[in-house]
């Protein structure tokens, strides 16, 4: 039996049995050599001879990075493609990172995205996509944040799954990462993380397993350490939580190059293919010898990584290479960056009114920032930075552009402007993955870059410029561009409009046109809690502390605010709109499976909109958060219209984690709460019995 014979009788009868058998078949017609060969990356640390980690003039993973296959048996490679801002290959479509589009609270458009994404990962030769990050955001301090959908888990959930299915659905393999409690760069390959039970399990792993319950095909490692052991070598997590209580059926690739330090300890604790190169696994037939792994344990992760490639075969249809950054997906990039945007303060500056002349002011107000320049870099074809798409929008003649370094030069052509637009916030230099150096051929990179942010607060330098045009100008806004919360107390009463735009791709430009002008009316909303004080957030750990281990507790976010009674600045969900809603009538009834909500919700302003109902809950006993979020649905809704929205919970999704017995349970009394963000939902309850 060859490969294609294998995966045409898996196709015939795509039964478990079926699958078992074919793989058995297969892995035993190979060689030790090429068992070994398929539990690794091909390419080399260093570039050599064509193959490496990074080509001489390109960028990272510009090529899909393959493990080995086998040509005589016609068993392809698993062919890589890194994410999540869309396929790093190439010059693809960068749509918004991962936290924008968390803030669209819309898992079906995320679905679109998915179904692009893996379009544009198939036309340039990947059958995987390491793109579907759901590492939770615990404190905005991580300079990865920007690559997560944010810091409730229901949200993170219901975002991976939908990337996940719609991934898989098109052909190529949805890979889960960093598993698990990857929150801190800096220290990602020293930190030891130390969490209960308890918190684990309903906090940090409990949306790895929704995706894992969605069929997800495979799951990455960590860098970090949990509870003593790297998570590319936890038995743990990869053996008895992944495998044993989920009942995960796909295979495990290490995090890339650092992952993995034992051998023997990865393949034992479940790992099946270190990448991107041989490293470790180079002393797999030795680990043989010796008698610390089996014959049997090579056979397990070879005939894994066979199942999935067959189940993942007959789903894949070539395409060409014109479908990537085709224009239907560029035109998502941009509807998505509309929908993501948050609307945090208006006074009535905001929508535009044309005549309008604009001064467009900021670092960032003609600099290409989509995002960080780590792993999940995209190079798209073009940019469309706000003073382009500004101008596009409202005439070149009516912008005025500084990048505030000139502003009492220009103080008296914005001080005749309607407005200013100030672009503040981050770049790749401030936060993200944290790099020595860049390669390629950007020679004029910073020595370092990315890495956590040290402070939330908008740099200091940004602040003057924000302050000095809100003296200069008749009205001003502010456009944040960043991946995550940030702390702005000290400004925010000084300026007319806020709006959260995020890196929000290359078509954040046109989208962030579409807002000001009012032509999209802005329905992002929040997906982390923006603090009054970087001290409402959970500890962090940098680099210069003594201890290497930190303990993620079981609040954070709006939990942890609810559990201090605190108020935050700009709630978990928040978001203004052009329009006003009011929520009434919220009815609650129970099945066997689940709850289903009820609720009107009513435009009551003067333009068509769309809203996000989000229910909370929680039980009234126990230690437990005094809500959560459960459910969410974005609706639109025509001035003056009302509809009433349904939502439904399904009843696991209310259990907590008992750590006496091992087992989910019930709670007797719960209150659900609806509303336009999590602090809004105290306004209208109701209690139900389980």
């Amino acid at each position: 039996m060859n490969y294609k014979e294998a995966v045409s009788i898996y196709n015939a009868d795509p039964t478990d049995r079926t699958l078992e058998r074919v793989c058995d078949e297969l892995t035993a017609q190979l060689t030790l050599k090429e068992k070994t060969g398929m539990m690794s990356g091909r390419l080399t640390v260093f570039a050599i001879n064509g193959y490496g980690l990074i080509f001489k003039g390109q960028k990272y993973n510009y090529f899909p990075y393959k493990t080995r296959g086998v040509k005589r048996l016609g068993i392809p490679p698993v062919a890589f493609s890194d994410g999540p801002r869309g396929v790093v290959m190439g010059n693809s479509t960068c749509f918004p990172v991962s936290m924008a589009r968390a803030a669209s609270f819309d898992d079906e458009l995320e679905y679109e995205i998915g179904k692009a994404i893996a379009r544009e990962a198939i036309a340039g030769g990947a059958n995987y996509f390491a793109g579907v990050c759901i590492n939770l955001l615990r404190n905005p301090r991580w300079g990865r944040a920007q690559e997560s959908y944010g810091e409730d888990q229901f949200l993170q959930a219901k975002m991976g799954v939908a990337l996940t299915k719609a991934v898989q659905e098109e052909g190529v393999i949805a890979c889960l990462k960093h598993f698990a409690c990857n929150s801190i760069e800096n220290l990602r390959f020293s930190v030891d993380v130390e969490a209960d039970e308890k918190t684990l399990q309903e906090v940090y792993l409990y949306h790895f397993r929704k995706c894992v319950e969605a069929g997800a095909m495979s799951v990455m490692g960590a860098y970090n350490k949990l509870r003593g052991d790297h998570c590319c070598e936890s038995k743990y997590l990869l053996t008895d939580v992944l495998r044993n209580q989920w009942g995960f059926k796909g295979f495990t690739i290490s995090d890339f190059t650092f992952g993995i330090y034992d051998c023997a300890k990865a393949v034992n604790a479940g790992m099946d293919i270190e990448m991107p190169a041989t490293l470790r696994y180079f002393g797999l037939k030795k680990a043989l010898r010796k008698k610390k792994i089996s014959v049997q344990d090579i056979d397990n992760a070879v005939k894994r990584i066979l199942a999935g490639l067959i189940k993942i075969t007959p789903a894949i249809k070539p395409l060409p290479k014109s479908v990537i950054a085709c224009a239907e997906h560029t035109a998502l990039a941009r509807r998505c960056a509309a929908e993501s945007a948050v609307l945090l303060k208006n006074d009535g500056v905001l929508p535009l009114k044309a005549p309008v002349r604009i001064a467009l002011i900021g670092r960032y107000a003609n600099k290409k920032n989509v995002g960080d320049h780590g792993s999940s870099c995209v190079v798209s074809p073009y940019n469309v930075t706000p003073y382009q798409g500004l101008c596009k929008r409202f005439g070149k003649e009516n912008v005025v552009l500084s990048d505030g370094s000139d502003l009492n030069k220009k103080s008296k052509a914005i001080s005749e402007c309607d407005v200013a637009v100030v672009c503040v916030g981050s770049d790749y230099r401030q936060e993200g993955e944290n790099l020595v150096g860049h390669s390629g051929s950007d020679k004029k990179a910073e020595a370092r870059a990315g890495g956590d942010r040290y402070s939330l607060k908008i740099p200091p330098e940004d602040v003057g410029i924000i302050l000095k045009a809100a003296e200069i100008s008749k009205k001003t806004i502010v456009n944040i561009i960043g991946g995550s919360a940030y702390v702005i107390e000290e400004w925010k009463d000084s300026v007319n409009a806020v709006l959260e735009s995020f890196y929000s791709g290359m078509e954040g430009g046109n989208a962030l046109a579409d807002i000001l002008s009012g032509d999209v009316n802005p329905s992002g909303r929040l997906p982390f809690t923006m603090a009054r004080s970087e001290d409402d957030y959970p500890r962090f750990l940098f680099p210069g502390e003594k201890s290497r281990s930190i303990n993620y507790g079981y609040y954070h976010g709006y939990t942890l605010l609810d559990k201090e009674n605190k108020k935050a600045a700009y709630p978990f969900g928040f978001g203004l709109s052009y329009t006003d809603f009011a929520y009434s009538d919220l009815k609650v009834a129970k099945t066997d499976e689940d709850l289903k909500i009820s609720v009107k919700a009513e435009n009551t302003g003067g333009a068509d909109g769309k809203t996000v109902v989000q229910a909370y809950i929680g039980a009234q006993q126990g230690d437990h958060p005094l809500r959560q979020l459960k459910a969410f649905k974005k609706v639109f809704l025509k001035k003056g219209e009302s509809q009433y929205v349904e939502l439904s919970v399904d009843k696991d999704d209310l259990r907590y984690y008992d750590e006496h017995t091992g087992k989910f349970y019930l709670e007797k009394e719960y209150r659900v709460y609806v509303g336009r963000d999590v602090e809004d939902s105290s306004n209208l309850t109701a209690d139900v019995t389980m």
